[in-house]
């Protein structure tokens, strides 16, 4: 192998481990933002956790994070939990910096 082809395949391993980061990191903020929903709309224990759970499978819908945005609003809304855009969007951001965080400690 050239050392062409091995900087080809460190460059390929180094997306790869970025892009499963990414996911991981992806799928805690989506559980802990259901975890954080959840509590607004009076969930806990096993039914906060299964929320959390169909948070992070809502995410699998679309490319994207406006499916899991649809979602919790959405279910804030049905439940008469008044929460602002700029509330849900900020708390999304707060908790991927959180989630990357938590990935990043783990190994």
């Amino acid at each position: 192998m050239s050392g062409f082809d091995n900087r080809e395949k460190a460059f390929e391993d180094m997306f790869a481990h970025d892009e499963a980061l990414k996911f991981k990191a992806l799928a805690r903020r989506n559980k802990l933002l259901g975890l954080w929903v959840a509590e607004k709309i009076g969930l806990s224990g096993t039914e906060a956790d299964d929320y959390a759970k169909s948070v992070v499978r809502a995410d699998l819908e679309e490319a994207g994070e406006e499916d899991v945005y649809r979602k919790v609003s959405g279910d804030m809304t049905a439940k008469g939990v008044s929460v602002s855009e700029h509330q849900i969007r900020r708390t999304m951001e707060e908790l991927l910096a959180t989630a990357v965080a938590q990935v990043k400690s783990e190994g």
